[in-house]
């Protein structure tokens, strides 16, 4: 017996959807109107509210890494590098390469429209270490709000991989031999009342807090 409550702030329309479609993120909630425990959004919520009790607010900024991978029909096959515009396979450890960011150009520029029209608050892409690994940075935020933010992102460059005909996997170790992708997670913490970051005095040195 679960209670789902729309959110109104969490709200994102679906651009590569044929007919107007949205995405509506809920909280939810049992039957008595008390939180659901095990609901990602929940615990996060919770974790939060420890923050403000001691008067203090989380800025946080996600890094989130991913392949591009071939389209594979038998999942019992290894994934391998798809064939960027050069009509190439990239061989990997090209870190930070803009040319072989690049090799995707059609298809990030999908993703960065899509998000723009979502309201996903995007930064930098680079390439990480492996073939067609590719790392993507969220402006600093609300924790909260960025949370939201990154399940609409994986949907959305899921659904451009697709239409570009090649997939994208946010797997911890999707390709054996080659470096595993992670979310970094940058992180300041402020006080509520005045702004100011609790890890750093006036004059920007280390606090006695930190």
């Amino acid at each position: 017996d679960m209670v789902r409550k729309p959110v109104s702030d969490a709200v994102y329309v679906i651009p590569w959807a044929i007919e107007p479609t949205a995405i509506v993120i809920h909280d939810t909630f049992d039957k008595f109107g008390n939180p659901i425990e095990l609901s990602p959004r929940n615990v996060l919520k919770k974790v939060l509210q420890l923050y403000t009790d001691k008067g203090w607010k989380p800025i946080v900024a996600p890094e989130m890494e991913f392949y591009l991978t071939q389209r594979c029909e038998d999942p019992d096959l290894p994934l391998k590098a798809p064939l960027g515009r050069s009509g190439r396979a990239e061989s990997g450890r090209q870190s930070f390469s803009i040319d072989a960011a690049n090799e995707f150009d059609p298809l990030f520029e999908d993703v960065y429209d899509w998000c723009e029209l979502q309201g996903l608050d995007l930064d930098t892409l680079i390439h990480e270490d492996g073939p067609a690994q590719m790392e993507i940075n969220f402006r600093h935020g609300d924790a909260l709000d960025l949370a939201d933010q990154i399940t609409v992102f994986k949907r959305t460059l899921r659904e451009a991989a697709l239409k570009h005909n090649v997939t994208a996997t946010f797997m911890a170790k999707p390709i054996g031999d080659e470096p595993g992708s992670a979310m970094h997670l940058h992180q300041s913490v402020v006080e509520i009342a005045t702004g100011q970051p609790i890890f750093a005095d006036a004059e920007g040195n280390m606090s006695e807090l930190f």
